[in-house]
């Protein structure tokens, strides 16, 4: 079976972000071959964000165009936060609230409408559309008040970096694990809850990083890694 190029792309930029993705987790935050494995990571996942929404587009698959925008959003803000300094701020920020907001709403909005309408699609589904639409909603209340208290900084910066880009990770194995790429795996293993653990596995490290930055020394220890930093690893 022949594949479209684009389709092509999107895979194989997927797959690329879950490795890096993973790799990013495993090493040690601010060194140099973090900020290197993290550039890997935010090309590829904006990649595949960008072609899973075209594919969308085409396909006129709704839940999917906002997942790919949610992914674009949360990876590419994700980025801006590791490479700006403390409480540096832009007009691009403005018309990325946008984002959250009104993707948030519509995930809510279609999780009501899931219920009223009886639907069989089963109570995960439902749950999904509550938990996404409030964390969309979550993201935008930060994004605004970032912006009315000038930017972010010290611990809430490396937070914000951290839990966007982890996030953007699982919408990447959830989909693979949950959805079409499961179709890649024998049918013991499809029907197993086994695959609940790499798909939510990076929700689970997120809270594991947020908690560990907050309410531990560990920020003293870590920055937030910058486009000079790419430069400085050792071959």
């Amino acid at each position: 079976m022949q594949y479209p190029p684009i389709l092509l792309l999107h895979i194989s930029a997927g797959m690329v972000g879950m490795v890096s993705g993973a790799a990013a987790l495993i090493l040690r935050k601010g060194s140099p071959r973090h900020a290197l494995v993290g550039k890997v990571f935010v090309a590829s996942m904006l990649t595949m964000a960008a072609t899973a929404t075209y594919l969308a587009i085409l396909k006129h698959q709704d839940s999917n165009i906002g997942g790919g925008i949610l992914t674009f959003y949360l990876v590419g803000t994700a980025w801006l936060t590791a490479r700006r300094k403390d409480g540096e701020t832009s007009i691009f920020d403005w018309g990325a609230l946008l984002v959250p907001v009104a993707l948030g709403l519509l995930t809510w909005l279609q999780g009501v409408r899931m219920i009223q309408a009886g639907s069989q699609e089963g109570n995960f589904r439902v749950g999904m559309s509550f938990f996404i639409g409030t964390v969309l909603l979550l993201a935008g209340v930060g994004d605004l008040r970032m912006l009315l208290h000038g930017g972010v900084f010290g611990k809430q910066r490396i937070v914000r970096h951290l839990w966007r880009m982890c996030f953007g990770l699982f919408i990447a194995t959830g989909s693979f694990f949950l959805g079409q790429g499961s179709k890649i795996f024998p049918s013991i293993f499809r029907q197993s809850p086994l695959m609940l653990i790499p798909a939510f596995l990076p929700l689970l490290l997120l809270i594991f990083w947020v908690f560990r930055v907050r309410f531990t020394n560990a920020y003293k220890r870590m920055f937030v890694p910058r486009v000079s930093d790419v430069q400085s690893v050792q071959t």
